[in-house]
């Protein structure tokens, strides 16, 4: 064995120890340390010849990386839709890391097991019924992919043909519908060599980016072979959702695959008052939710669920001598794109299993009342603009004169000290946007953002020279 690996192992706890304390230090200064440091990260280095330990490598990274990361797992990260790590989840990260299991093959199951129960957890937290089947995956790229190639499959099989089979040239055009896809159904339709083309926008209500129902019914009617609609259970500019049970509705006259893309509007379901957003959700054929967003586990992980498992071992399905043969239960390498990941669910049923429903409901309806709270303070700031109401958890806004988005970029550069907020363009206006899904996020965050913005107008409503 290497000197350096046997000088490690031979003092792993203690190493386990100066790891354990960084992570205490960096954790504990998370919510003061600069949302994004404006310190520039710094220049590589050539790859050693002669490594230097692990202690070394520590030391190494604490002085030249971290001063320079951003505090994303803390409580003012509010750009894109992104969640910290709860105690339990790191507790069960650190684990999976320890346990290193591949999760792919029944020939070794327990990893396999531990991941069907967590998956019937999330079922049951997001009022699925047993008719979808999960599966984990990297994230809502991924998922929303994974969705769309059953919906694929399942084109085809309309059609009597198996893509998955005869490759996607034996299908033929498939429409796709939606009113305010995320980006990541374009990606998953060039990936699954549909294309970005078959992609096709149904206008929205107005003032609103839910889709409009008799709008939807107006394209499906314009089909004349089987398509997939993409529903939106949360939209990332404003929160806001389709009407799922009058676009499931449709199926009655129409013939097409429901993929509802809930990535982070799923736990809508865990709070009494926002529940009705998502009524409909079970009658999808497929779903995606992400779980490093609202669940606040750590990158990377999502889940994926379909009534139609059949046909997505179908398109996954993976032949070799050393696997299993598919079987009535499909092992997890017969149901995504990856033949090898690791324990992925381990750091969900940690924390699931540590907060239960009424400690996720807790943080869910804590993010929403953070986001109205800033969109109520928002309106009583005369330089900015409230762009949609706060629907769930995320904020869209912009400047009330001249919203360039380099006026933009400056004011979000302005605020990184005390928070951190992503670019938008909503309804063709340049825009900032907040989202709450952080489990440390309080009311005392939004004063804080709400003290940066108003101390920052009034700066500049002074001028140089005021006293």
């Amino acid at each position: 064995m290497h000197h350096g690996l046997a000088l490690d192992l031979a003092h792993l706890p203690q190493l386990l120890k100066c790891v354990q304390d960084q992570a205490t230090s960096f954790l504990d200064r998370v919510a003061e340390r600069p949302v994004v440091p404006l310190a520039q990260p710094p220049q590589e280095v050539p790859l050693p010849e002669r490594g230097v330990g692990a202690r070394g490598g520590m030391r190494d990274f604490v002085e030249r990386w971290e001063p320079a990361l951003s505090a994303s797992a803390g409580p003012r990260y509010l750009g894109f839709v992104t969640g910290g790590v709860t105690p339990a989840a790191l507790a069960g990260d650190w684990l999976t890391a320890v346990a290193d299991q591949n999760v792919m093959s029944s020939a070794d199951d327990t990893g396999q097991r531990l991941e069907h129960e967590t998956i019937a957890w999330l079922r049951e937290l997001f009022g699925l019924t047993r008719e979808h089947q999960g599966t984990f995956v990297s994230g809502a790229t991924m998922s929303n992919t994974v969705g769309l190639a059953i919906g694929r499959e399942w084109v085809g099989e309309r059609l009597g043909v198996s893509v998955a089979e005869a490759g996607v040239a034996a299908l033929g055009p498939v429409r796709v519908l939606s009113g305010s896809p995320h980006s990541s159904v374009p990606k998953g339709l060039s990936m699954l060599g549909l294309g970005r083309e078959a992609l096709a926008s149904v206008p929205t209500l107005p003032g609103r980016e839910a889709v409009d129902p008799m709008a939807l019914e107006a394209a499906l009617a314009q089909s004349d072979t089987p398509c997939i609609v993409v529903a939106n259970a949360g939209t990332v500019n404003t929160g806001d959702f389709d009407d799922l049970r009058a676009v499931a509705a449709l199926r009655g006259r129409y013939d097409f695959w429901l993929h509802v893309d809930a990535a982070f509007g799923a736990f809508a379901a865990l709070s009494p008052a926002e529940a009705h957003l998502v009524e409909g959700l079970d009658l999808a054929d497929s779903v995606c939710v992400d779980l490093h967003k609202w669940l606040n586990v750590p990158y990377d992980s999502a889940v994926q669920f379909t009534r139609r498992r059949d046909l997505q071992a179908r398109v996954f399905q993976n032949a070799a001598a050393y696997l299993g043969p598919l079987g009535d239960v499909p092992d997890c390498v017969h149901l995504t794109p990856e033949n090898s990941r690791r324990l992925r669910a381990l750091a969900a049923w940690f924390t699931l299993r540590a907060y239960g429903r009424e400690g996720y409901r807790e943080i869910v309806e804590r993010c929403i009342a953070c986001a109205r709270s800033l969109a109520a303070s928002l309106e009583q700031i005369p330089e900015l603009r409230l762009l949609a109401p706060a629907r769930l958890n995320v904020v869209c806004f912009t400047l009330a004169d001249d919203p360039t988005p380099a006026r933009l970029a400056g004011l979000a550069r302005e605020l990184a000290d005390q928070a951190f907020l992503t670019p938008t363009v909503y309804d063709g206006v340049p825009a900032l946007r907040a989202a709450f899904s952080n489990w440390r996020t309080t009311d005392a965050d939004v004063l804080t953002v709400i003290e940066a913005l108003r101390a920052k107008f009034a700066a500049t409503t002074a001028g140089p020279g005021s006293s």
